[in-house]
C-alpha cells in the first residue's frame, strides 16, 4: 500500500504546494493567456499532474494511470451522462417545432431580455440544480436561451453566472448531506450554516446578472423583478435551510421565485422593453411578442419540460429511490480501492482510500432525464429512427466537450489520490488569523479542480475542522464555507465550460474567452463569501450556527 506525502520536496510546505499548483497553473495560462480550446488546456494539464504526481510525490505509475483513468470514468457516468440527455430533450422540441411556442409563450409573458434570463437562468436553472444538478441547469437553460436568439456565448456566461445560488443545496441537497457524513457534524447545523451564508450572497444575484446583462440603468428599469427574484430566493434559501433542512432547499426556492415572477410580470411590465443588449452581446432576434397561441399548443410545447421536472422530481423521492438502488453496480475500481494510505491531517488515523465507482443505471439524474426525451419522443409522435439520429448528430456535437470534462476529472482524481490536493490545502490552512477568508476559496478550489460542490466537500470537509479546531474556530462555520465559498468556483470550473459550450452550440475555440470572462466574476463572488464567513467568525460569531 502507497502512503501518501503531503510534504514531499526537502519537507517544505511552499516548495510542495508550488510544485502541487504546476497543472492548475498552466490550466490557467493555456487558457487565460495563450487562448487555447479547453481540452487542449485539460489534456495538457493533465500530462503536467501525471509528471508532479510520479516525480515530485512518487506515486507508483500504476496508481497514477488507475486513478486517471476512474476520473476519466466519472466524467462520462454520470456527467457525460446528463449533458447529453439534456442537450437530447432540447434538440427533440428544436425537431419537432415545439420550441418556437415555447419562444413566444415566454414573449407574450415578456419580451425583455433582461426578464427572460431571470426567468430561465436564474430561476428555473435554480429549480433543475436542486432536482438533478451536475451540470444539468446550465444544460438545459444556456438552449433554451439560445433558442430564444440569444447570442450562444451570452447565454453560457448568464447561465454560469446565475448557476451560484443554488449550487450548495444541488441534487436534492447531496453537498451538504456529504459534508455531514465526511466531517460527522450534524446535518442540520451545516445546512443552516450553509444558508446563513450562502442567503445574503444570493440576495444580490439577480441584480449582478442584470448589471452585469445591461450595466445599471438597465438594473433601474427592472428592479421590481429583480427584489422579487432576490429576495424571494434568498429569503426562501434561509428559511428552509435553517428549519427545514438541505434536501429541498433548492426546489422550494426556485419555485417560491418562478411563481413570484410570473404574478409580478402579469401585474407589472417594465416602461422600457429591452430586446437587445450591448453591441458585442446583441441577441439574434426580434422581440417576440405579438405571436399568439392557444392554451393547449403552448402546454404541448411545454410538456417535454413539465416531463423532465416530473422525472426529476420522482427520481428525487425518498420512497422511489429503494427501487431504483438495486439496479445500482458499485465496484472497487481496479488496482486503486484501497492501495492508498491516506495520513494525518486528512484523517485522524492512517486509512486506506477507498476507490469505489458506482454505476446508477436507474438511479442517475441522467437516466431521469433520458426517461423524459424517450417519453417526449413519444408524445411529439418523433420516430424510433428520427430519435437515434438526433442522439448521433448530439453523440458527435458533445466529442471534445467530453474530451475535456474526462481530461479534467482525470487530473482531479490524480491529485486527490496522489496528495498534491490536500498539500495545496494545507498551504491555505497555513493562513492563521485570515483562515476564515481562505476558508472559502479553498472549498472554491475545490469545485474548480472537481466541479462538484460535492466532491470539493467531500476532499476537503475534514480538513476544514481540523484547521478549525487547531485555530479555535466554529467547526460548523468553517466547514460550511467550504461548501459555499465551492459555488463560485463552478462557473470556471472547465466541466461547467465545457457544458456551456456545447448545449450553447458555441464553437470550441470560444471556450477560452468565456473561461476569462467569467474568471474575474467567479474570484470576487469567492472574496464577498470570504468576507462573510470572517463578518461571522470574528464580528458575530453568535449569529454562525
Amino acid at each position: 500500500m502507497w502512503e501518501q506525502n503531503y510534504i514531499p520536496v526537502a519537507g517544505s510546505l511552499p516548495v510542495s504546494a508550488t510544485l502541487a499548483a504546476v497543472p492548475l497553473v498552466g490550466l490557467l495560462l493555456l487558457l487565460g493567456v495563450f487562448r487555447k480550446p479547453s481540452w487542449v488546456a485539460a489534456l495538457t494539464g493533465l500530462g503536467l499532474a501525471l509528471a508532479v504526481a510520479l516525480f515530485a510525490f512518487g506515486m507508483p505509475v500504476t496508481l497514477a494511470l488507475s486513478s486517471t483513468a476512474m476520473g476519466a470514468a466519472f466524467g462520462l457516468f454520470p456527467i457525460g451522462w446528463i449533458l447529453f440527455n439534456a442537450i437530447l430533450l432540447y434538440q427533440l422540441t428544436v425537431r419537432a417545432g415545439k420550441f418556437e411556442v415555447i419562444k413566444h409563450s415566454l414573449g407574450n409573458l415578456t419580451a425583455d431580455r433582461r426578464l427572460q434570463a431571470l426567468l430561465i437562468a436564474f430561476a428555473f436553472g435554480a429549480f433543475l440544480e436542486g432536482g438533478a444538478g451536475f451540470g444539468s441547469p446550465v444544460a438545459v437553460a444556456a438552449a433554451m436561451l439560445v433558442g430564444l436568439g440569444f447570442t450562444p456565448f451570452y447565454a453560457a456566461v448568464l447561465c454560469l453566472l446565475a448557476n451560484t445560488a443554488p449550487v450548495a443545496f444541488g441534487s436534492i441537497g447531496i453537498p451538504v448531506v456529504t459534508l455531514a457524513g465526511i466531517t460527522g457534524l450534524p446535518l442540520d447545523r451545516l445546512s443552516a450554516g450553509v444558508g446563513r451564508i450562502c442567503a445574503p450572497v444570493s440576495v444580490w444575484i439577480p441584480a449582478y446578472l442584470v448589471v452585469v446583462m445591461s450595466g445599471f440603468r438597465g438594473l433601474r428599469g427592472v428592479w421590481p423583478a429583480v427584489v422579487v427574484c432576490g429576495v424571494g430566493f434568498a429569503l426562501s434559501q434561509f428559511l428552509v435551510s435553517n428549519f427545514m433542512g438541505p434536501e429541498l432547499t433548492d426546489i422550494i426556492a426556485a419555485l417560491v421565485t418562478i411563481v413570484g415572477l410570473v404574478a409580478l410580470l402579469k401585474l407589472w411590465k417594465p416602461k422600457q422593453i429591452q430586446t437587445s443588449l450591448d453591441a458585442e452581446h446583441q441577441v439574434d432576434g426580434p422581440a417576440l411578442e405579438g405571436k399568439h397561441h392557444s392554451a393547449k399548443e403552448i402546454f404541448g410545447a411545454w410538456v417535454p419540460y413539465l416531463l423532465l421536472v416530473a422525472f426529476v422530481l420522482t427520481w428525487g423521492i425518498p420512497g422511489v429511490k429503494p427501487y431504483l438502488d438495486p439496479f445500482t453496480i458499485p465496484f472497487a475500481w481496479p488496482g486503486l480501492d484501497g492501495s492508498v494510505l491516506r495520513v494525518a491531517p486528512l484523517v485522524e488515523s492512517p486509512s486506506p482510500y477507498p476507490a469505489i465507482f458506482k454505476l446508477d443505471l436507474l438511479a442517475a439524474s441522467g437516466t431521469a432525464c433520458l426517461l423524459a426525451c424517450i417519453a417526449t419522443a413519444a408524445f411529439l409522435g418523433i420516430s424510433p429512427s428520427k430519435f437515434l439520429l438526433t442522439a448521433k448528430e448530439v453523440a458527435l456535437q458533445l466529442a471534445k466537450p467530453m474530451t475535456t470534462i474526462c481530461a479534467v476529472l482525470g487530473l482531479s482524481f490524480l491529485m486527490n489520490y496522489s496528495g498534491a490536493t490536500m498539500t495545496l490545502g494545507l498551504a491555505f490552512a497555513a493562513t492563521g488569523v485570515l483562515f476564515p477568508f481562505f476558508s472559502a476559496l479553498l472549498g472554491w478550489l475545490g469545485v474548480f479542480l472537481t466541479g462538484s460542490d460535492t466532491a470539493a466537500n467531500a476532499l476537503f470537509g475534514n480538513l476544514q475542522v481540523v484547521t478549525a479546531g487547531q485555530l479555535g474556530l466554529n467547526p460548523v462555520l468553517m466547514a460550511a464555507s467550504n461548501s459555499s465559498g465551492g459555488v463560485m468556483g463552478k462557473m470556471i470550473s472547465l466541466q461547467s465550460i465545457a457544458v456551456a459550450v456545447a448545449a450553447a452550440g458555441m464553437a470550441t475555440s470560444e471556450e477560452s474567452r468565456l473561461f476569462r470572462y467569467t474568471l474575474r466574476h467567479s474570484v470576487f463572488l469567492a472574496a464577498v463569501i470570504g468576507l462573510v464567513v470572517l463578518f461571522y467568525a470574528y464580528a458575530v460569531p453568535a449569529w454562525a450556527p
